[in-house]
């Protein structure tokens, strides 16, 4: 995502920035600098941005659909590599519109060229290591390129077009892997395309280092904190949303019997505390916390990670959700307990890493809270999923009520993100 950011560049604001711009025709620069956005411009979300997400809720309904077909660590394994060329094809959107303004008519097509191509990747998920390989890879690499091919029409004539080139050379490298898994079958098309999608969140986090243009200047990378912030707690909404769209599916098809019902009130209960844990104070804080960053790029990339790994937990608490109001009495498998209480634990340690960045410390019930899980593990082998559902559900009041607790009496706490 640096790369990203890079290719964006930094606001024109006064002459030095303008002067900064200038690498050939004024025209063209002047014409380049006008999708940027501009100081004083709002750093709202737009309708434009809620829009393009309408289709990750498709994404992430998929991949948990995708994962209770195929639960196993393969199956894991394959979800995990979906879900981070998704990841990264939202989140480098993200940074895109928090650097062009997305009023302006050329990055309105980007955005919905890129709208386009998810939704047929979405619609390709679920077969995605099956017969619809070629159409999921087609539908990435063909969003990447078109990105910046788009970006180095828009910025003609700016020095800033220089770091769409070096997006552009290295998803034309990560093509290669991701073209030629999609020609196989089996372990070497997973291999091959968790290889590219490496790569791909590698070479972005490097700046894109490009061979006789060098990686992205640390003066080009800069953010909106407001506008960021913003866009990844959209994002966590969305898989929140997905949580909540399972759990209804799941009791629509299942019946309301009292087991049903007591098993849609575990699952909901999680899912209420899910978005307690994250709104207090670190989900709030984001913005003021990238701020105050003495290296402000650094913490909204760790926060970007540690947002990946808390969707991740989503998904899998998802996938458990289903299960236990599918089977609340029934025979507890080990695969299950992964879901129902990993995908908590999971969230907890995206979470503890989520106030790392923010607040320089990590609340003692994040751990806390993973190692009871992960404890309750073996008991919970010979109890249906309804008891385990109800223990995970349990855990995560127990977090929720010590946030509660240590925040009591005190003022609130200000973001102190490390340097």
């Amino acid at each position: 995502m640096l790369g990203v950011v890079g290719a964006l560049g930094h606001r024109p604001a006064g002459g030095a920035a303008a002067r900064a711009g200038r690498t050939g025709d004024p025209m063209a620069t002047s014409r380049a600098a006008e999708v940027l956005r501009r100081p004083g411009d709002p750093q709202r979300a737009t309708f434009l941005e809620l829009f393009f997400d309408l289709v990750f809720v498709v994404a992430m309904a998929q991949l948990s659909r995708g994962l209770v077909q195929d639960l196993a660590w393969s199956g894991a394994f394959r979800t995990l590599v979906l879900l981070l060329a998704i990841w990264w094809i939202w989140s480098s959107t993200a940074w895109v519109t928090d650097r062009m303004d997305p009023q302006r008519p050329a990055i309105q097509l980007l955005v919905i060229t890129t709208l386009v191509g998810s939704l047929v990747m979405a619609a390709a998920l679920p077969e995605a290591f099956g017969d619809t390989g070629l159409i999921f890879v087609g539908a990435y690499v063909g969003i990447q390129i078109s990105r910046g091919l788009i970006l180095m029409l828009v910025l003609r004539g700016h020095e800033l077009q220089r770091t769409s080139v070096r997006g552009l050379f290295w998803y034309g490298q990560s093509a290669l892997p991701w073209i030629a898994g999609a020609l196989v079958h089996g372990t070497a098309r997973g291999a091959l395309w968790a290889l590219a999608v490496v790569l791909d969140h590698t070479a972005g986090t490097l700046g894109f280092p490009t061979p006789a243009l060098g990686r992205t200047p640390r003066q080009d990378l800069t953010i909106s904190g407001e506008h960021l912030s913003e866009r990844y707690r959209q994002f966590f909404i969305i898989a929140l949303g997905e949580l909540i769209l399972v759990t209804g599916l799941a009791l629509s098809s299942s019946g309301f019997a009292p087991d049903r019902m007591a098993a849609f009130g575990a699952s909901i209960a999680t899912t209420v505390l899910l978005w307690r844990i994250y709104i207090h104070r670190a989900g709030k804080m984001m913005a003021e916390a990238i701020a105050a960053s003495p290296d402000p790029v650094r913490l909204a990339r760790s926060a970007s990670y540690a947002h990946l790994v808390m969707v991740a937990g989503l998904v899998a608490a998802a996938v458990g959700a289903e299960l236990v109001i599918s089977h609340p009495l029934g025979h507890t498998q080990p695969a299950w307990i992964a879901v129902i209480l990993g995908g908590p634990a999971l969230y907890l340690a995206g979470h503890a890493r989520f106030e790392q960045a923010v607040f320089g410390r990590v609340s003692r019930s994040r751990p806390i809270g993973v190692l009871v899980l992960a404890a309750l593990t073996p008991a919970m082998l010979a109890s249906p999923p309804l008891i385990v559902a109800t223990a995970a559900a349990l855990v995560l009041a127990g977090v929720a009520a010590s946030d509660a607790a240590r925040a009591r009496g005190r003022p609130p706490e200000p973001p102190s993100p490390p340097g």
